[in-house]
């Protein structure tokens, strides 16, 4: 889309992206929530703020697609399903960072596999097991939610977050989430503006959000499939696998490696994260 042309669901051609891009290379202020935080894309244009939002978000920026970034040298593949990487005894400021997945239709995608790691609260990464280390799906609203915490510093990086999205059947996502304020945005060579977070102070700790936009068009009204109970030893939509689950699927054989309930555009070999040929 060009930039004389704006998009119909966004007046004027204004987004939260484009105005941040905008704002950052004329050198003004990038307009900021009174707690220091990114409005997200679903209520940029909203006003006035006294306004109640919908339950389920619209999009106000689904042309502009959230920006890929490096992997980096920390990641594994295989991490645990689950919605919280921390434990009693974890150490550091406690976060929840949360968010819907959007296409580029502003349609929310439902099954989207978020695959998220990072450094614990010294700045360390577990690469002996999988310590901050985890990935769910997002729900029949396009949703997701993490519990965990504010990741700690290292030699030459700003505070971030490593994430995975990956729509069923679709290209994997490979981006960062950031944190506004921090000294060191500022000379990461990494670091882009466009995927800060909105970040509030929450009792002790914080509460982050972002929206994704991935490269694909949603299917209005769709969800998830029924469950169905599967033939022996063949692969189908709406089964709960777990690890070590041995299917067969179109003559082949496959392991289960991730726990996770199936469904269309997850089947074997599409997903090597999930599975691996016998």
């Amino acid at each position: 889309m060009t930039p004389t042309s704006p998009p119909p669901h966004e007046p004027g051609g204004i987004s939260r992206k484009n105005l941040l891009r905008a704002t950052v290379a004329a050198g003004a202020a990038v307009p900021l929530l009174a707690t220091g935080g990114m409005a997200l894309a679903r209520d940029a244009v909203r006003t006035p703020v006294t306004h109640s939002l919908t339950p389920t978000p619209a999009c106000e920026d689904g042309d502009d697609l959230t920006p890929d970034q490096m992997e980096g040298p920390y990641f594994k593949p295989n991490s645990p399903l689950r919605t919280s990487l921390v434990t009693g005894g974890t150490a550091g400021a406690p976060l929840t960072v949360s968010g819907y997945v959007f296409g580029r239709n502003c349609v929310p995608l439902s099954g989207v596999l978020m695959d998220f790691w990072q450094a614990d609260n010294a700045g360390a990464y577990d690469m002996t097991g999988f310590a901050f280390r985890g990935h769910q799906f997002t729900d029949s609203t396009g949703a997701f939610s993490l519990t965990t915490i504010v990741p700690g510093l290292y030699p030459g990086r700003t505070r971030h977050l490593h994430v995975k999205a990956q729509a069923p059947g679709k290209p994997v996502l490979t981006t960062q989430l950031y944190f506004p304020g921090e000294p060191r945005n500022a000379t990461d060579i990494i670091y882009d503006p466009v995927l800060l977070m909105n970040v509030r102070s929450a009792g002790n700790g914080r509460q982050g959000t972002f929206d994704f936009v991935l490269n694909v068009d949603g299917v209005p009204g769709g969800g998830s499939p029924t469950p169905t109970e599967p033939p022996s030893g063949t692969w189908a939509v709406g089964k709960s696998y777990i690890a070590g689950n041995v299917v067969t699927h179109k003559g082949s054989s496959y392991r289960c490696l991730q726990a996770h309930t199936s469904m269309a555009g997850w089947e074997p070999p599409n997903v090597p994260a999930l599975w691996a040929r016998t």
